[in-house]
């Protein structure tokens, strides 16, 4: 028997069916073994050695018994995982615990294969080859360098940066892309311009002209800054008389993009098809398992010349010879750092052009266009420039426009662009003219301007920009960017990257004590040094010396300050933006409470904020992601309760604003929720009564209330909850509404908690289980199961739109983890012992309280 591995349940099947009965294909279900995430488990002093552990889930252990077991009856064994450096080090692993358990058959082979085809699987068993040791070395340096950096930089932050969860090698340097972008928008300074248009005519063909010269003077952009010389250069054009004085047309040729890249598809599909770069990988890796495209995980823009042909003779099938160019484009990546081993992510089959279903299926469509238009005969097109004077020759009009003469490579595919430049003028289509033409002016507007900053970060800018820096490897970049969502130091808007609070704060705290460490030059040069190493021109470890020589040593020196001083650091480091100038010059620090102390950076238990000089006495605070709004978060009284005659007070806490009635343990209090922008003493005095009483429910009798809870606005009647849409409705609804709203809420629950929710959608059968795979509603959160197991839908995704293909990954990566752990499962000693070791446990616990919550730290760390 021979034995092969690949990573997933999927791929073995496929390969299983196209090998015959003479192999037995196995999953390692991914990585088998990782580095225990705890200190120690990279040891510099002994030459960088590493411990290793099996992952912990019991279908894990149980898949590795299974391979185990195989293998020691197997006479071959063919390690046929994926065909890059993290392929190479899952087949190494394999490898090693085989040879741990020696179980490791007579002959060993390694085989790498770009799609799943029957064809490129079997040419692959053809001509296997040893494991690539140049490429595992690659492995261990990253896997090293990013343990050695989290596991040294993270406790670092936990005790002198207060809130910080962690820090990565190459997630810090993307999160300071993203503050760098927030300090530049915050920086500008917007500039007012105008522009004049008429708006003009010639036989019947409609088409707008800007005016480019002014009473002699050619405009830029900016030329015209105010409304008074808009509305005289307005006013020039609409008395002149405009002729034609030059008519140019020149041809133009526009050329085809290369087949995607990793990070190239990432980008067109965030662009095109709104989909993050962690579903897009989730996409691409169920087609390329299902045989349908090749690997996706690649730096190289050319194809195999097998597939050129076949693109060539379906172009030349569908198309008449003008679409097919005389030779065979061929393509060079222009991306730092870019490692060409693969082909472009291309389909298999040129004269398939469908595959998959739902986002599959548009992911693949993609694909297959731009793999297709990338052969494509060039674009041909014609720009027409026309030129206009009046009679003085001191005012000028241009006029531009762009035809279409032959689609090319358009007629299949054209690229998508993140934002259009100010500068672009609309180009349309010109009517025929000639010089001594005299177009019939219909309207002149002059429209005001302001110059805009820089925008924020999409994904697929963001991953452009990554990409130009040489920063990571694009196979990173979807991992990359969801822990910086996770670690919430960052959130999406409207598709647009924020920097939050904390992640502003990191990357201050990163910039002052390890500039060197999130500089834009050392983090590409890394991955330079780390290429090397791959390609066998450079030793791994005497790279994590280098590394190690340096950090370390800065490492301690931050850990040896006192968390005060770095405070204070950061509060001059910050001043710009936390202090900024007011505008009647008053001293911006200067507390507005007290009028005396003087506002600075501190940190509390809770993360950093902004406090005053003179606290006890002053309790003035705000939170740190409020610059210069004075009173943002301190404590104020807002009135008096005419009932009680106490004092309202609004107050900031550990979850945000709140409002208090009266004082000690008696007061009432009561949260200020986000929706309610103009929050005044009525809306506080509103919320502290609550829970509000409807009325009684017509048909039982018993009391409906409205109230806001945990998890929002809310009524409650007899056990039973519906949830309200927003914090007025909890004022505003009335009786027909609540009865209605509850009996809703009860029907989709299926008659309360012991009956049966409702899917939100129904899903086909999962292929390993059988079970039907459904969308269910759950307390906390919608999630799918196949019957047997859950999985939480990620927060990206919305539940109504999950496709099939994910929620078969879901469940099985779910399932990949084993059972939950059950509460309360550790076995209780005997009454008589625990009474007797009842006094030296509190001790105990007494002495050492912070000892339980550092493997949550270390966790931390290790997953960075």
């Amino acid at each position: 028997m021979q034995l092969v591995i690949v990573e997933s349940p999927a791929k073995a099947k496929t390969i299983e069916k196209y090998l015959g009965g003479d192999f037995k294909v196995l999953a390692s279900y991914g990585h088998v073994r990782d580095l225990p995430p705890k200190d120690g488990s990279v040891r510099p002093d002994e030459g960088f050695e590493m411990d290793w552990e099996v992952y912990a889930d019991k279908r894990n252990r149980d898949q590795v018994k299974a391979i185990s077991d195989a293998a020691k009856k197997a006479d071959r064994l063919i390690l046929a995982t994926d065909p890059d450096r993290e392929g190479e080090a899952i087949s190494w692993h394999v490898l090693e615990l085989l040879k741990n358990r020696k179980a490791v058959p007579k002959e060993v082979e390694r085989v790498t294969f770009n799609a799943i085809t029957k064809q490129a699987v079997t040419d692959a068993m053809k001509q296997p080859r040893a494991l690539d040791g140049d490429l595992i070395d690659a492995y261990l340096a990253r896997r090293a360098l990013d343990y050695l950096f989290g596991f040294t930089l993270s406790p670092v932050l936990w005790r002198k940066l207060p809130g910080a969860k962690s820090a990565g090698r190459v997630q810090s340097v993307a999160l300071r892309l993203i503050v760098d972008r927030e300090r530049e928008i915050e920086a500008f300074k917007a500039q007012e311009y105008w522009s004049v248009v008429a708006a003009m005519e010639q036989d019947g063909t409609a088409f707008e002209a800007r005016l480019v010269t002014f009473d002699g003077k050619k405009l830029d952009r900016l030329s015209i800054g105010d409304k008074g010389t808009a509305e005289a250069a307005k006013a020039a054009v609409e008395a002149g008389r405009f002729t034609v004085e030059e008519v140019e047309t020149k041809p133009l040729k526009r050329n085809p993009a290369p087949p995607f890249t990793t990070s190239t598809l990432q980008q067109e599909a965030a662009r095109k098809l709104g989909y993050s770069a962690s579903h897009t990988m989730r996409l691409a890796q169920n087609l390329y398992e299902a045989g349908a495209i090749t690997y996706m995980r690649t730096d190289g823009v050319q194809m195999d010349p097998s597939a050129i042909s076949a693109a060539r003779k379906a172009i030349a099938e569908r198309y008449d010879g003008h679409y097919l160019p005389e030779k065979p484009r061929i393509y060079q990546s222009k991306a730092k750092n870019a490692q060409e081993a693969h082909e472009a992510i291309r389909p298999t089959e040129f004269f398939r052009d469908r595959a998959g279903s739902g986002d599959e299926a548009k992911l693949y469509d993609l694909i297959y266009k731009r793999a297709m238009a990338s052969q494509m005969a060039a674009a041909s097109l014609e720009r027409t420039t026309v030129t206009m004077r009046d009679p003085t020759g001191r005012h000028e009009l241009r006029a531009t426009g762009q035809v279409v003469k032959f689609a090319g490579f358009l007629a299949v595919y054209e690229e998508g662009f993140d934002q259009k430049s100010d500068d672009e003028e609309a180009e349309g289509l010109l009517p025929m003219m000639r010089k001594g033409d005299s177009p019939a002016k219909k309207a002149v507007t002059a429209t005001q301007h302001f110059t805009q900053p820089p925008p924020r970060f999409s994904e697929a800018s963001l991953v452009k920009r990554m990409e130009e820096l040489g920063i990571g490897r694009p196979s990173t970049y979807a991992s990359t960017i969801q822990t910086l969502r996770d670690r919430e130091y960052v959130r999406m808007e409207k598709n647009r990257f924020f920097a939050e609070d904390s992640g502003r704060l990191l990357t201050a705290f990163l910039e002052r004590f390890f500039p060197r460490y999130v500089g834009y030059d050392f983090t590409a040069e890394m991955e330079e040094e780390l290429d090397d190493v791959s390609g066998g021109r450079a030793e791994w470890k005497a790279l994590l010396e280098a590394f190690w020589r340096d950090f370390k040593p800065k490492s301690d020196e931050v850990m040896e300050r006192k968390p005060s001083e770095v405070t204070e650091v950061l509060d001059e480091f910050l001043s710009d933006y936390l202090f900024p100038p007011n505008e009647d010059g008053s001293d911006p620090r200067l507390c507005p409470k007290c009028g005396q102390g003087r506002l600075s950076l501190r940190g509390g238990r809770f993360g950093a904020f902004i406090g005053c000089s003179n606290y006890p006495e002053c309790t003035f605070r705000r939170k740190f992601g409020q610059p210069g709004e004075d009173g943002a978060g301190e404590d104020e009284t807002m009135g008096t309760d005419p009932e009680t005659g106490l004092e309202v007070q609004r107050k900031t806490g550990r979850f945000g604003p709140y409002v208090q009635l009266g004082e000690g343990k008696e007061a009432k209090r009561a949260s200020v929720p986000r929706d309610l922008p103009d929050f005044d003493l009525e809306w506080a005095l509103r919320l502290l009564s609550l829970p509000r009483t409807i009325g009684d429910h017509p048909e039982t009798g018993q009391p409906i209330t409205a109230s806001i809870g945990r998890y929002g606005p809310y009524l409650a009647h007899d056990g039973k909850y519906a949830k309200l849409q927003s914090t007025r409705d909890v004022f505003e609804t009335g009786m027909n509404s609540a009865v209605t709203l509850l009996a809703e809420a009860a029907n989709r629950k299926g008659g309360g908690a012991r009956g049966k929710a409702e899917p939100i959608k129904t899903l086909g059968a999962h292929p390993t289980s059988g079970g039907e795979m459904k969308v269910m509603p759950g307390r906390y959160g919608p999630y799918v199961t196949d019957g047997a197991t859950n999985a939480t839908i990620p927060k990206d995704v919305k539940p109504e739109e999950l496709t099939e293909a994910q929620a078969i990954e879901l469940i099985d990566a779910r399932a990949a983890k084993g059972p939950p752990a059950k509460k309360g499962a550790r076995k209780k000693a005997p009454a008589k012992k625990a009474a007797a070791k009842k006094a030296p446990a509190k001790k105990a616990a007494a002495k050492k309280p912070a000892a339980k919550k550092a493997p949550a730290k270390k966790k931390a760390a290790a997953e960075t």
